[in-house]
């Protein structure tokens, strides 16, 4: 009678617990990119994540280091598929099979990878990208969904499709005026009704930062969660922050065509740190306190009380991300590129944030303009720098970044050592027209955000199997699973 009891105890409690795991993990989510020259070792980013309390991560792309990486750690995944892709997916199902047993039920089964969502396309409706994939993207889903319960992976995982705001609007000026864009209304109901009938969530990329940075007329203060902004009056609902309003918006475009209910996660939200004037670390932090305040207090929206999974966007920088929306892309990130902590962050529970531990650093050595350079032809300046920072990343040196009030000496020797530095230090990168030097005093400006770095020594970082550090909870887990043009005009504007 005694055994009995205690087995029911047992069998109820992974029923529980593997319940609450089914719902959602929790803790934070965050975006996990890897356009990075010097990237953190995946493993010690997989052990970053887990002590600071995130439990979901988004990939752009099936990233096999990372993959591993998250095996067994506890963490759930969300994999992405690239916009480029969609065409091939939409057109072949046998395509579509092949990519879910190579970057799904391999991983799943292999690695012991909790993934519970694919991402098919990324921000695929983009009123920039002219409507190239507008009708290639539900197709995709369709068949990506088709290649997953032909796996048998129906239940377990979900397919979703990551969309811009820009896919909604209001004619008013309202969240009650919201709508979906006429131009793609069809394809989105297609898509929602889908994914409702599977089961499966939507998912939206809001930015506060994007609609202050873009539009010189933004009360800067409606940006914030604890902004001072006159408050915008919406029948009998106020909105204090855009946030609010634009999922609001959102979820008024839900109601009115038939989608009251429909589950939405927040795919990517956040404030970088550099790159314009207004991507700062004040107001990042501003922003991103604000945002873990209300995932701490499982705060909703006034339409919608009940909180949506929130995805931080993004987790480190990427020195190689694209800069085309601005310079401000590779500085998104709550950790700088080698892990370490830009700001604090209170995470709640009297919690604060931790760096990476064990990270290894090229020597501290840098390299700049020598103070015997004697610059006869500008132009000579000129191409040195513009050949540094075609290869490195020089963003922190646009108009109103972290950099941007250094003299021109100071500007070529930011540049030529980013350069050096993304080269791993190679002699030969030193090498700018007699221009430049190799020092082992940091040049960094004294009591200044601008930062003369050191990148990571890929070398000393060898690849490892996933760490034992990758914890019980894992394991556990994974048991109960079984169970059940940019750089012309910058050298240009740093000589106005």
């Amino acid at each position: 009678m005694g055994l009995q009891h205690f087995t029911r105890c047992i069998l109820l409690a992974l029923c529980i617990l593997s319940q609450g795991l089914a719902k959602g993990a929790d803790g934070f989510a965050c975006n996990w990119g890897t356009r990075l020259t010097h990237p953190l070792p995946p493993e010690i980013t997989v052990k970053l994540m887990k002590d600071n309390g995130f439990r979901q991560v988004k990939l752009f792309e099936a990233d096999p280091d990372a993959l591993k990486a998250l095996g067994k750690s506890g963490i759930q995944v969300m994999v992405g598929i690239p916009n480029d892709l969609l065409a091939t997916l939409a057109t072949n199902v046998n395509a579509a099979i092949a990519w879910v047993n190579q970057n799904v039920s391999s991983y799943i089964s292999k690695n012991g990878v909790d993934i519970r969502y694919v991402a098919v396309g990324n921000e695929a409706f983009l009123k920039t990208y002219n409507g190239r994939f507008v009708n290639s993207t539900f197709p995709a889903i369709q068949n990506i969904q088709a290649a997953l319960i032909k796996a048998g992976l129906g239940r377990q995982v979900k397919v979703t499709t990551p969309l811009n705001a820009d896919v909604y609007q209001s004619d008013s000026g309202l969240p009650s005026g919201g709508n979906f864009r006429p131009d793609i209304q069809d394809q989105m109901i297609s898509i929602i009704k889908f994914l409702s009938q599977n089961g499966a969530p939507l998912t939206f990329n809001i930015y506060p930062f994007l609609s202050l940075d873009a539009d010189p007329h933004f009360p800067k203060e409606f940006a914030f969660f604890d902004g001072s902004a006159a408050p915008v009056v919406d029948g009998s609902i106020t909105y204090t922050n855009v946030f609010d309003a634009n999922y609001d918006t959102l979820i008024t475009a839900l109601e009115k065509n038939g989608f009251a209910q429909m589950p939405v996660i927040i795919g990517e939200v956040g404030w970088p740190t550099d790159g314009t004037a207004n991507a700062n670390i004040k107001n990042a932090q501003r922003f991103n306190q604000g945002l873990i305040n209300r995932i701490v207090k499982r705060q909703g929206s006034p339409k919608r009380p009940s909180p949506p999974d929130i995805y931080l966007f993004g987790f480190i920088d990427e020195d190689m991300k694209s800069i085309e929306p601005g310079p401000f892309e590779r500085h998104w990130g709550v950790f700088n590129f080698d892990g370490s902590i830009k700001y604090p962050l209170n995470l709640g529970g009297g919690k604060q944030l931790v760096g990476a531990k064990g990270v290894k650093y090229l020597p501290k050595q840098w390299c700049v303009m020598s103070t015997q350079a004697n610059v006869q032809d500008p132009n000579v300046l000129a191409d040195s720098m513009s050949k540094a920072c075609t290869y490195a990343d020089c963003t922190s040196l646009s108009p109103g970044s972290s950099c941007s009030g250094l003299d021109t000496r100071g500007n070529a020797s930011y540049a030529f050592n980013m350069y050096y530095q993304t080269m791993n230090q190679r002699k030969d990168a030193c090498q700018f027209n007699g221009l430049s030097v190799i020092t082992n005093i940091n040049p960094s400006p004294p009591q200044s955000t601008c930062q003369f770095k050191i990148m990571i020594d890929l070398g000393r970082h060898e690849k490892k199997s996933t760490p034992s550090s990758a914890a019980p909870q894992g394991n556990v887990h994974f048991m109960i699973i079984l169970l059940s043009s940019f750089i012309f005009n910058l050298i240009l504007s740093l000589f106005v």
